[in-house]
């Protein structure tokens, strides 16, 4: 008898063991499983990383390369200078680059603002990294591996790794195909002469001369800049005249895209400057316009591309 009674007390306890170990497992698992669910959606990771990223660009070359970098989503607000595509075109508009208004940026909570070494003021910079933005001023692009290291910079730091080393491949080789333009344009005998006029309203027409943007676009095709001064200088019509330049570069400078055609702004330069329809860029009408975008920033996509242009174009001329 006593035998059979412990023999049940085991039974019983057995499964009251069981059952008791039913119901604290599933809740047990549940909370294991919550946990879990919780913790991934906390754990900082490359996704949510990406996602934490507010981005406001100064600068229009900084601006082409996160368009290159297919990181347009991440931006909140450009500076004046800068051109985007009409699906971004809810995005804000700041003031122009070296002028920027710290609590107008400050107002759109961004994690980091982006720009050129010649972003500003200084107060404004201070300003917003005291409100703990950071501030990442990339140097002005004068050559190919300055440009790869802005690229690489803004890759790893709008977690576009990939795409930053696919635009470097990219660039590399159109800087390439740039290269073989310019030597046969060298190897074809003088180099064409070239002008650069930059325009802006109320004030005169001022020639790009050494050290400019024009003349790093000029020089990349395989051209002269007829100009020998440094920076930019307003000249007269017979001083331009004495230049003889086979080819007339024009930009306007405006923080509105010009609707104007290549042949109106060289009609619109020969009436206001009728002896330079005596160079030979004015008689056989090789005047053309640079985007004025390709003026900013130093040597970016903008600015190769228009170097390219400009190369495509002499090598026709001189067929």
């Amino acid at each position: 008898m006593l035998f059979q009674a412990t023999q049940m007390q085991v039974k019983i306890g057995s499964r009251m063991l069981s059952c008791l170990h039913h119901y604290i497992s599933k809740p047990l698992n549940n909370l294991l499983f919550f946990t879990a669910t919780i913790t991934a959606l906390v754990s900082p990771n490359a996704s949510s990383a990406e996602q934490e990223i507010r981005l406001v660009s100064a600068g229009a070359g900084v601006t082409e390369l996160v368009l290159a970098l297919d990181a347009g989503n991440k931006l909140v607000a450009i500076d004046s200078t800068s051109h985007i595509p009409e699906n971004l075109s809810h995005i804000a508009k700041l003031g122009y680059h070296r002028m920027l208004s710290a609590e107008g940026i400050i107002a759109l909570s961004p994690t980091v603002v982006v720009g050129s070494d010649v972003m500003g003021p200084e107060t404004t910079l201070k300003v917003l990294k005291q409100a703990n933005i950071q501030v990442v001023q990339l140097p002005t692009t004068t050559d190919e591996p300055q440009l790869m290291n802005n690229v690489d910079t803004l890759g790893q730091l709008l977690n576009r790794q990939d795409n930053a080393t696919k635009l470097k491949q990219d660039l590399h080789q159109q800087l390439q195909h740039l290269a073989d333009k310019k030597q046969q344009i060298r190897d074809g005998g003088a180099q064409p002469k070239i002008l650069f006029m930059l325009l802006q309203e109320g004030r005169g027409a001022r020639v790009g001369g050494k050290g400019t943007a024009a003349d790093t676009i000029i020089e990349l095709s395989g051209a002269q800049n007829v100009a020998a001064f440094e920076g930019y200088k307003s000249m007269s019509q017979e001083g331009i005249l004495s230049l003889q330049p086979d080819l007339i570069l024009l930009s306007k400078r405006s923080e509105q895209a010009s609707e104007q055609t290549h042949s109106q702004i060289a009609q619109e330069l020969i009436k206001e400057m009728p002896l330079l329809a005596h160079t030979p860029a004015g008689i056989n009408k090789h005047i053309q316009t640079l985007p004025p975008q390709a003026l900013l920033g130093g040597l970016g996509l903008s600015a190769i591309s228009a170097a390219d242009t400009l190369a495509s174009t002499l090598l026709t001329l001189n067929q």
